[in-house]
């Protein structure tokens, strides 16, 4: 949600106000280092903050970093993380649960000193091809992993891009969204150990390309520009 209405707001598409609360909607007040996300995304631009980017690493598949090891750390462990590129240095903003006491809930952000943006990650394009192939061969190892009542959620909340991005990024993270919750889900099943061998492949191809498939949408109107 960061990086989707923060790279909105960066283009021109939504206000600071708009992109801010759309993102605290989901998340729940939201502080970066500290500082209310409104004032945090401010100073940012005011230091030259030219775009948001989006890592969703797992071990050993640093999806979207580039150090240092610190900050490589802190995002493998979270399991997400955005990068601010700005014209001094990136910043890595890695998010954790912010509750205090019973009644406040949201999301803090914490920095790191991040290295240069990759630009080895695949296109909308290139992400929606190789999504394809792996969901082929994956449609046999996930039969029979349902959901309640035998259905996917339709779509995720926190799944969705913002105003300015390209219809194709649209489409690919609504279908990398509802994959990402079969995957969650199918990880929730209790299956055996046998079923479990049997899909292991499948599944983890399937969750790198799901993952791509985000890291390339989010990125999607960056390639516009």
């Amino acid at each position: 949600m960061l990086v989707a209405w923060g790279n909105a707001w960066l283009a021109g598409h939504v206000g600071l106000d708009e992109a801010a609360d759309r993102i605290e909607q989901v998340a729940g007040p939201v502080v970066v280092d500290g500082v209310p996300l409104r004032s945090s995304l401010a100073d940012m631009r005011l230091k030259g903050l030219g775009e948001l980017r989006l890592a969703l690493p797992a071990p050993g598949d640093p999806l979207g970093l580039s150090g240092p090891p610190p900050f490589n750390a802190a995002a493998i462990d979270a399991g997400e993380a955005a990068i601010a590129v700005l014209p001094q240095g990136n910043l890595g903003l890695v998010p954790f649960p912010d509750v205090r006491g019973s009644s406040y809930s949201g999301v803090g952000f914490a920095v790191h000193q991040a290295g240069p943006a990759r630009a080895d990650l695949p296109s909308v394009r290139e992400a929606e091809r190789e999504l394809a192939a792996v969901m082929r061969a994956a449609t046999e190892a996930l039969d029979g992993v349902g959901g309640p009542g035998g259905a996917w959620p339709s779509r995720l909340p926190d799944g969705e891009l913002a105003p300015g991005y390209p219809a194709r990024a649209h489409r690919l993270q609504a279908l990398a969204a509802r994959l990402a919750a079969a995957l969650r889900l199918a990880g929730r099943r209790g299956l055996t150990a046998g079923e479990l061998a049997a899909r292991d492949v499948a599944l983890r191809e399937l969750d790198r390309a799901v993952r791509r498939a985000q890291v390339a949408c989010h990125h999607g109107i960056l390639e516009e520009r």
